[in-house]
C-alpha cells in the first residue's frame, strides 16, 4: 500500500522530534493553580429542545484571562443516582456539536457537555492579548510572549475547567467520565486526560497539536499547521530563533502531556493522514502508560474513518 510516513512498525516505537521544556511540569502545576483559583461562576440556562428524552442547558463559565467560555449541556430527564458524563471537544475552527449528535449518549444515561473553543467558530469569548501575529493556527498564538500568553495553554484549561465543573454536579459520578474529539477535538481530549487525571476513558481521533518539529521536517505545515509556515517567514525568516520557537511549543504539545494520563484510551489513525501525520499521533500515543488501543484505517486520512463513531460510542459504554 502507498505510505505518506513511518512504516506501521516504526511507528509503534517513534518517541517524537519536539524538545520538551525542562520546566514544563513546574509550567502546567503554576497553570492548574491558576485555573483552580478561579470561581468558574456555572450558569446553566435552559435551552428549548424538542426531546422526550433529555433536557438541554446553555452553559456559560469563567476561564483564564478573564474569558467566558460557553458549552451545551445535555442530561437526561429520568436521573436515577449517579450517573457517568462525557465530555466532547471540537474540529480546528469548529463549534460545540449540534443538540441532536448529543441525544445519542442521554439516551443511555449519560450527561454530555460540548465545549465551544475560543476563537474559533462558536461563541466562546477569545480576550485576545497576545503580543505580535494573532493570525493564523491556534498554535501560533502567543509566541511572541510568555508560555503563559500561548493560547492553547488556555485551550487546554479551558477543558480541564469544563471538566471541574461537570465533575462538581451533585448528580454526576466524578470517577465515570470519558472525554472525546477528533483532530483539535482529539488533542483537547489528551489535554483534558492529562490535566484532570481523573477522567476514565479518552478517545482521541487523529490528535492535532504534536511534534510540531516533525510537522515541520515533514514539509507539512500547510492547512491545520500553517501557523508554523507563516510564523517562520513572517517572524524569524532566517530562522535565527528556531530552537527556541519549537522549545516553546513544547509546553503546548500533546506528546509531553500525555505521560500524565491514567484513563483507558483508545485512538483512531488513518495511515494517509497528511493533515496529522500518523508519526505525530504515535509520539503522543507511544507515551501513554495507562491502558490503551489504537484502531488503525490503512486506506483513510483526516477524514471521517468509517465506522470509528460507533466504536468510540461503544468505548464510552462502558462508563
Amino acid at each position: 500500500m502507498p505510505i505518506v510516513d513511518m512504516s506501521l512498525d516504526k511507528l509503534r516505537v517513534y518517541q517524537g522530534r519536539n524538545p520538551r521544556p525542562a520546566d514544563f511540569d513546574e509550567f502546567w502545576h503554576r497553570s492548574l493553580a491558576e485555573m483552580n483559583a478561579i470561581d468558574p461562576q456555572a450558569e446553566f440556562t435552559p435551552y428549548s429542545y424538542s426531546s422526550k428524552i433529555a433536557d438541554c442547558f446553555e452553559l456559560r463559565f469563567h476561564s483564564t484571562k478573564g474569558a467566558i467560555v460557553y458549552a451545551k449541556f445535555v442530561r437526561p430527564k429520568a436521573i436515577d443516582g449517579k450517573i457517568p458524563a462525557v465530555l466532547h471537544f471540537h474540529g480546528l475552527s469548529g463549534c460545540s456539536t449540534s443538540w441532536q449528535s448529543m441525544l445519542s449518549y442521554a439516551s443511555q444515561g449519560f450527561c454530555i457537555a460540548s465545549l465551544d473553543c475560543r476563537g474559533q467558530g462558536g461563541i466562546s469569548q477569545d480576550v485576545g492579548g497576545q503580543a505580535g501575529t494573532t493570525f493564523s493556527t491556534p498554535f501560533s498564538r502567543g509566541l511572541d510572549g510568555a508560555p503563559e500568553e500561548l493560547l492553547c495553554r488556555d485551550l487546554f484549561l479551558d477543558t480541564a475547567m469544563l471538566a471541574r465543573i461537570v465533575m462538581s454536579l451533585d448528580y454526576v459520578d466524578e470517577n465515570r467520565v470519558g472525554v472525546y474529539g477528533g483532530s483539535q477535538g482529539g488533542a483537547l481530549s489528551i489535554a483534558c486526560a492529562a490535566l484532570v487525571p481523573s477522567i476514565k476513558l479518552c478517545a482521541p481521533t487523529y490528535p492535532y497539536l504534536s511534534d510540531y518539529k516533525r510537522v515541520w521536517e515533514m514539509d507539512l505545515a500547510k492547512g491545520a499547521y500553517e501557523g508554523l509556515r507563516y510564523y517562520f517567514r513572517n517572524c524569524d525568516p532566517r530562522h535565527e530563533y528556531e530552537d527556541e520557537i519549537f522549545e516553546k511549543l513544547g509546553y503546548i504539545d500533546i506528546q509531553h502531556l500525555a505521560p500524565r494520563i491514567r484513563a483507558k484510551v483508545l485512538m483512531g489513525t488513518g495511515l494517509m493522514d497528511t493533515t496529522c501525520p500518523p508519526s505525530t499521533q504515535f509520539a503522543a500515543y507511544n507515551k501513554i502508560t495507562s491502558e490503551k488501543e489504537v484502531v488503525i484505517y490503512p486506506d483513510f486520512g483526516h477524514e471521517n474513518l468509517k465506522g470509528h463513531d460507533d466504536i468510540v460510542f461503544h468505548f464510552m459504554s462502558q462508563l
